[in-house]
């Protein structure tokens, strides 16, 4: 699995666009974000500018670096007969694709070290409430997002198409899931719609980790809603996951 990391990183490193939209997009749009919060009324949410931010960046780095990445990933080593030619190896299915997923983690990891130092430090973010429900909402968001990016490839018929299947998802996490404003702000209707969105449930846990204001109801909604929306993700790997191109 190491040299397999190894092989993936080099070329997630030749490819430009995808290696742009992994490392550079989630620091950019954070930027357009901030400008946003003028207009938002974060106190009634019981958010700071940071506590309502650096969540945002982190959900940002989780589409763009982990879900996005991917998908372009399974789907071009798909079609190059790569993922075919390493199931009849040694590694098993699952180390194949958690392999192939190593690099892209990594940069997702190393992108919220960077975020929360640099968050820490320009706007002065106060300690962590509850550092344990950041922790477990970052590594659920992980895991969702890149079993999220094997099933959408399994719809992408080449790398140009996974441009488009990606978007619906996209969308849906960056408008609905409290990354572009919080939920608190939407009417009630919509923010019960919008929790239980894919991403909703990490984001809740990275949120309510800083502020550190969680109730174990909202905790428990939240994990829930992650836990269900990765098991089907995980699911349709096994059931959909293509390992050749259709012919």
């Amino acid at each position: 699995m190491t040299s397999l990391a190894r092989a993936e990183l080099t070329l997630l490193v030749r490819s430009k666009g995808t290696l742009f939209a992994a490392v550079i997009i989630p620091f950019i749009l954070p930027l357009s974000v901030h400008s946003a919060t003028k207009t938002m009324d974060l106190e009634s949410a019981g958010l700071s500018v940071g506590t309502f931010l650096l969540p945002s960046a982190i959900g940002m780095a989780l589409v763009f670096a982990v879900y996005m990445a991917l998908t372009a990933i399974y789907v071009a080593r798909r079609e190059e007969l790569v993922l075919k030619r390493l199931r009849v190896g040694e590694l098993r299915d699952l180390e194949i694709l958690g392999g192939s997923a190593l690099p892209a983690v990594t940069i997702a990891l190393l992108q919220t070290v960077l975020l929360t130092v640099g968050f820490y430090a320009l706007l002065d973010v106060e300690a962590p409430g509850a550092p344990h429900l950041a922790v477990l909402g970052l590594l659920l968001g992980i895991v969702l997002c890149a079993a999220a990016g094997a099933v959408t490839a399994a719809f992408s018929q080449s790398v140009e198409s996974a441009q488009v299947t990606v978007m619906p998802m996209m969308m849906v996490s960056l408008l609905g899931s409290g990354i572009t404003f919080p939920l608190e702000l939407l009417p009630d209707n919509l923010a019960r719609i919008g929790e239980l969105l894919p991403l909703s449930g990490p984001i809740t846990l990275l949120r309510g980790g800083m502020t550190g204001d969680l109730s174990g109801g909202e905790t428990l909604t939240a994990l829930v809603t992650a836990g269900v929306w990765t098991a089907l993700s995980l699911y349709g790997v096994r059931r959909w996951f293509r390992w050749e191109p259709r012919r």
